[in-house]
This record gives C-alpha cells, sequence and structure tokens, in this order.
C-alpha cells in the first residue's frame, strides 16, 4: 500500500492506495489514528470524486472516528479500467473486498447519489456483518438510477451502446459544462469549480468510461435491495436537498416510510450537489447521527 499526503489536505488527513482484486483503488483517510473499527466511509455520486467531501472531511473530526473518502472504480486517482463493471455491484463487489482488506468494522457507511445506490447494495448484501449504520445523501434508489437530463442531457439515450462513438468529446465536454450546474442551487459559484468534476473526462478513454458509468445505471440493480431495505435493521438516516431537481424528493420519503426507524433531514435551499451547496447542514447532520450511535452504544 502506498501513502502519501497531498498538499492540499490538512496533515491529519493521508491519500493512501490499495490493492484490491488487480485494480487501484485511491482514498483520503482522515484520522487513521482512532483505529478501523466504527470508521465512517464516505462514497461520491457519478462525475465526483473524494474531492466532493473536501468540506465535510474537517467538520468530521470531532467524531473520533477514522474517515474515509474513497475514489470508486473509475473515478479520480483510482483506476480507469476500460472495460469494467463499474454498476453499483461492480464497485460494491470492489468495495467488499476493501473494507476485508483494511479490516473495517461497524462501519458508518455514507453514500451520496449513485454511491448511495452503492451504500444500499453493501449494507444490505455484500458488506452486511461489516456495516452498522447507513447514510443515504439524495441517492438513486428502487427503480429511479439517473435523471432524465443530468450530467448529461436526455440520460436515456446516452445509454446507447453505440453514443460513445457517435459523440465528439468536445461535444460531451460542452454539454457537461451547460448541465452540470443544473444540480445546485449556486450555479454561478459552482462554475468557478465546476472543472473539478469535468477534467478527470476530457480524453477519449474519460469519454469511454463516462458512457460506461452511465449505460450501468441500470434499475434492476438497484431495485434489487428495495425490499432487504425494510428489513436490514441498521440505524439509517436520509439527508435530502429540499429542491433536488434530479432526484425527486419523494424518493426520499419512500425511503423514510420503507426503512424502521430512520431519520430523515431536509436541507432548505439545497439542490442535489448537496455537498456543494450546504455541505455545513450536511455534516452537522452526519455528526448529529454520529452521536446519537455512539450514545446507544453506550446505553
Amino acid at each position: 500500500m502506498l501513502n502519501q499526503i497531498s498538499e492540499n489536505e490538512t496533515s491529519t488527513q493521508e491519500r493512501r492506495i490499495a490493492r484490491v482484486v488487480h485494480y487501484n483503488l485511491s482514498y483520503i483517510v482522515q484520522g487513521a489514528e482512532h483505529g478501523t473499527d466504527g470508521a465512517i466511509v464516505l462514497l461520491h455520486d457519478i462525475m465526483g470524486g473524494a474531492f466532493t467531501w473536501r468540506d465535510i472531511l474537517p467538520q468530521l473530526a470531532p467524531a473520533n472516528r477514522a474517515v474515509y473518502a474513497i475514489d470508486m472504480l473509475g473515478y479520480g486517482l483510482s483506476d480507469h479500467p476500460w472495460q469494467a463493471d463499474t454498476s453499483i455491484w461492480g464497485h460494491a463487489d470492489c468495495l467488499n473486498f476493501l473494507f476485508e482488506q483494511l479490516n473495517l468494522t461497524n462501519v458508518v457507511l455514507v453514500g451520496h447519489g449513485i454511491g448511495g445506490g452503492v451504500a444500499q447494495v453493501l449494507a444490505t448484501r455484500l458488506s452486511r456483518d461489516r456495516v452498522a449504520a447507513l447514510v443515504l445523501i439524495d441517492t438513486i434508489a428502487y427503480e429511479y438510477t439517473f435523471a432524465p437530463d443530468w450530467p448529461l442531457p436526455d440520460m436515456k439515450m446516452q445509454q446507447e451502446p453505440d453514443r460513445p462513438k457517435e459523440t465528439k468529446l468536445e461535444d460531451m465536454i460542452h454539454e457537461l459544462q451547460e448541465t452540470l450546474p443544473n444540480g445546485t442551487q449556486n450555479p454561478d459559484r459552482f462554475k468557478q469549480v465546476m472543472n473539478d468534476w469535468i477534467t478527470p473526462w476530457e480524453s477519449e478513454l474519460g469519454k469511454e468510461l463516462l458512457f460506461q458509468q452511465i449505460r450501468l445505471l441500470l434499475p434492476n440493480y438497484s431495485n434489487s435491495v428495495a425490499s432487504d431495505l425494510k428489513v436490514m435493521g441498521k440505524p439509517t438516516l436520509i439527508i435530502w436537498g429540499e429542491n433536488d431537481a434530479q432526484i425527486p424528493l419523494n424518493i426520499a420519503q419512500r425511503l423514510h416510510r420503507d426503512i424502521p426507524e430512520s431519520r430523515l433531514v431536509i436541507i432548505p435551499g439545497a439542490g442535489h450537489l448537496i455537498l456543494f451547496d450546504a455541505p455545513d447542514n450536511v455534516a452537522g447532520a452526519i455528526g448529529d447521527f454520529e452521536g446519537r450511535l455512539k450514545k446507544s452504544e453506550v446505553e
């Protein structure tokens, strides 16, 4: 395993790489000195990466838990394999191996967007004995696996197998520049940092990978664990942006009804890119949830 400290991260954060199956998975770990039991694991949305948690990571330090922000396969500094299974089940399979390798136990698993779909698979099926609690943030769920027109327009058409060959790289980048800001309530401010989301895909390989990620957003893959949520028996927090135009609030309300004793926190003034729109609110909700977990453990 390779360890390195990023200049853009605080001294308590390390960028590490783990060899999983035959891929390199990159992740940021904060507070590794707290050990691997009870760690918080953060899974990002489509187009994202570990970087999307940068405003939240420091705010989780008071929990005195190790926090892992992972670049899932095909994202960030992790390997960009072509072709590979980057469906939510494929991601969950890789992460299950990673959890075993790192000996993560009693995990507080946090997933945003497609990361929430991956978290559902891990919590109910592949890593159910390692996951102690679940946080779902503006997540895909049931048969709702992507927004109709985000992060690219006409997403159903983007799933067609020949779409990468029919799309010029510059056209895809232009569409992302036009469409991505629709996920936030602060589009002008978002445009100042939008390159963080777009640059990783700005190559022919990146184009192929993004279309692969989109093509594998299949309703059956997420819906296959929908009934498991009702009986998984794990404390669950659901966080949602009140103005999420990509994944509607009724998905959050359905999850809240289906998961016994779950908590639902609706954040006003936030869109789908809630980690950008309202990082303090998200961190506060996770911190409060973590505190309740700690209190219940003591009792």
